[in-house]
């Protein structure tokens, strides 16, 4: 570790950094069981409920952008509580709203709060560790977020089922407070504030852009979340719409999910010790694809198919997360905020696109997430071949 903590010791300063890591999962995994209630309960559509997720995805992803930049001007300590200030009153608005028109906005605030927190997240990362010793404690953060999407979907149940969808907001306004008191005791880990404008601080994000290996590698390795959020999207719907699964069972099913994703970082690490990290991103687009054509061909047989199949694709999604990350924060030796943001804001919009894509027709959704993870996984499998015995590409891959 580059600087040590004056409040917080490794200990605490990762279970910080899992915590702030935890926001994106976390504040849309609570109140998925709610959705096919929340229909009703606003009489409102599916469509529009569904843009309670989108919505929150492209607003989260815009958010990325704004407080990226600001992070490397003002320090990441001002940025995340600013957000988080943000995020708790959303929070607030979204438990208090009746409409699903107040109920779309104070998603879209609450996303914009909880981006500056999560992107001044990975920048801590990036300010505090290098190399082999990063990828562990990304690994580590990314295992342990899970969980986020293990435990909400069984509490959103539970709160839906001792009172109603309300009370989850209420619940991440409290998780937001929480997550205040540590951003209260955190130390700030920028290096060195950029001394330029505001704009120019933003104008960072051209610098950025203009680095061709970077946007390579960004194309590659944030289109997978693409596959992920699809299957976030229409999860809820498929296991209870259509194979009659109770909230309760539901969150069961989506919990065992995310347990098999939970592995996914800690299996790479482990295999990278033996197996050449290439060869690993590149077993994990193939297995990608192998899962959109099970899942096409026979997801829709039952709901242990359907888990059995998702589950998988996770993993393999989440694998690719670490090595993916890396590579590409080592194509920066600066503009650090900059560059997390870009990336970020990618994986959200490819995200956004699979939550849209596949509910355009919702009698297909089984087969619409299959096509959906069988597409990700070839394009960005040939594009890894393109690459991947480029300089840029083999002086990095040993270190993630």
């Amino acid at each position: 570790m580059k600087a040590t903590q004056k409040y917080l010791n490794k200990g605490s300063l990762l279970l910080f950094l899992i915590v702030i890591s935890a926001f994106p999962p976390l504040t849309t995994d609570l109140y998925l069981p709610a959705l096919p209630t929340m229909i009703d309960s606003l009489n409102t559509t599916q469509t529009l409920v569904n843009l309670t997720l989108s919505v929150y995805f492209a607003a989260y992803a815009i958010g990325l952008l704004f407080w990226g930049p600001l992070s490397e001007k003002f320090g990441r300590k001002p940025v995340m509580l600013l957000g988080l200030m943000i995020y708790i009153s959303a929070s607030l608005l979204c438990g208090f709203s009746e409409q699903i028109e107040v109920l779309i906005t104070g998603r879209l605030l609450q996303a914009f709060g909880g981006s500056a927190v999560t992107v001044v997240a990975t920048a801590i990362v990036k300010d505090l560790y290098d190399g082999r010793e990063r990828a562990k404690i990304m690994a580590t953060i990314m295992s342990l977020v899970i969980i986020a999407p293990m435990v909400a979907p069984i509490l959103g149940a539970f709160l839906l089922k001792i009172g109603s969808w309300h009370m989850m907001f209420f619940a991440l306004a409290i998780f937001g407070s929480v997550s205040a008191i540590f951003a209260l005791l955190y130390t700030e880990t920028l290096p060195q504030r950029y001394t330029g404008s505001m704009l120019q601080a933003w104008g960072r994000l051209g610098t950025v852009i203009k680095n061709p290996n970077f946007i390579v590698l960004l194309i590659i390795f944030t289109t997978p979340p693409m596959a992920l959020l699809s299957f976030l999207a229409v999860g809820s719907y498929v296991y209870i719409d259509q194979f009659g699964l109770s909230e309760q069972m539901f969150s069961y099913a989506f919990s065992f999910n995310a347990l098999v994703a939970s592995f996914g970082p800690t299996i790479y690490i482990k295999l990278s010790r033996k197996i050449a990290v290439e060869k690993l991103i590149t077993t994990s687009f193939i297995g990608l694809m192998l899962c959109g054509v099970l899942m096409y061909s026979i997801g829709h047989w039952s709901p242990w198919a359907f888990a059995f199949i998702a589950a998988p694709a996770t993993l393999m999604a989440l694998i690719l997360r670490v090595p993916g990350t890396n590579l590409m924060l080592d194509q920066q030796s600066s503009d650090t905020g900059s560059a997390v943001a870009i990336i970020q804001f990618c994986s959200m919009m490819f995200g956004a696109l699979g939550m849209t894509l596949v509910s355009l027709h919702p009698d297909t959704l089984i087969k619409n997430l299959g096509t959906i993870q069988f597409t990700v996984g070839l394009f960005t499998l040939v594009i890894w071949i393109i690459v991947r015995k480029k300089t840029f590409v083999t002086q990095h891959i040993q270190d993630c």
